[in-house]
């Protein structure tokens, strides 16, 4: 089977993060990027795909060139090929502009099943994965954490709340990974030399029939108009506890008068 893996390549969830003077992005002075977590999970699902029937993964993204470090990481940990759509020179684009990029460039491969996580954290809208499968006109399962593969396609198990829901899925399908479907690997020294001479295929949108003014820019149904940091911390006021009583008075007090919980 030919396995297409969407990733993602987000700032490290470890980054402190700081707004741009633009007030729409981010600060990437000395930011560190990784392929998102979730992404990782969708790789490794396709490798272990392609190790037990055969086949070929092929790692897909958009984005500016720095994401051809991601691609890299993909290829160095098996993937056979990658896939550029590039953003550069594009205006914002929301979800649905990334989901329509995503799924030109996915129709111009061949592909049985289309992996990615079931959302990125770098905007953590967990939208990508029912609209690329829309675009595409194939069924789907999100939050997917158990995958038994059939001769028709694959029985999945997916996360519903307090429950778990069984999904008969016949190829080709869109699959999206999350936390608990396989513990991602490492990549090689051998499968890092290997990616360094791999050749990343780069798309632009017109390469793929987009119109990139139609789903960009003011173009969008979703833009950004402000990006800000959430409100600091207040400090951490620490009551002695030498008297319980008064402890508990003081207690009552702050979450009343200055908490206003009570």
């Amino acid at each position: 089977m030919n396995h297409i893996v969407c990733i993602a390549y987000v700032p490290d969830t470890e980054t402190k993060i700081k707004v741009a003077p633009d007030g729409v992005s981010i600060d990437e002075t000395d930011v560190k990027w990784i392929v998102s977590p979730y992404d990782e999970y969708a790789l490794e699902g396709a490798l272990k795909a392609k190790e037990a029937t055969g086949g070929t993964v092929t790692a897909v993204t958009f984005g500016p060139a720095k994401a051809d470090a991601g691609l890299r990481e993909c290829l160095a940990r098996g993937a056979d090929e990658a896939v550029r759509v590039a953003s550069d020179g594009l205006a914002q684009t929301d979800s649905l502009g990334v989901a329509t990029l995503l799924a030109a460039a996915i129709r111009s491969l061949p592909h049985d099943v289309v992996w990615m996580g079931n959302k990125s954290v770098g905007t953590d809208a967990q939208t990508l994965v029912p609209m690329l499968a829309e675009l595409l006109d194939l069924p789907h399962a999100n939050l997917v954490t158990k995958m038994d593969w059939t001769g028709a396609g694959a029985t999945v198990r997916r996360e519903i709340e307090g429950a778990q829901e069984v999904v008969e899925l016949p190829t080709p399908f869109v699959v999206g990974a999350t936390k608990g479907l396989n513990e991602p690997r490492y990549a090689s020294l051998k499968g890092i030399m290997a990616a360094k001479k791999k050749t990343i295929a780069v798309k632009t949108p017109a390469d793929l029939g987009v119109d990139a003014a139609k789903i960009s820019g003011d173009a969008a149904s979703v833009r950004w108009t402000k990006l800000e940091l959430p409100p600091a911390r207040q400090a951490v006021k620490l009551i002695p506890a030498d008297d319980p009583a008064a402890a508990a008075t003081e207690l009552l007090r702050l979450l009343r008068d200055e908490a206003k919980v009570l």
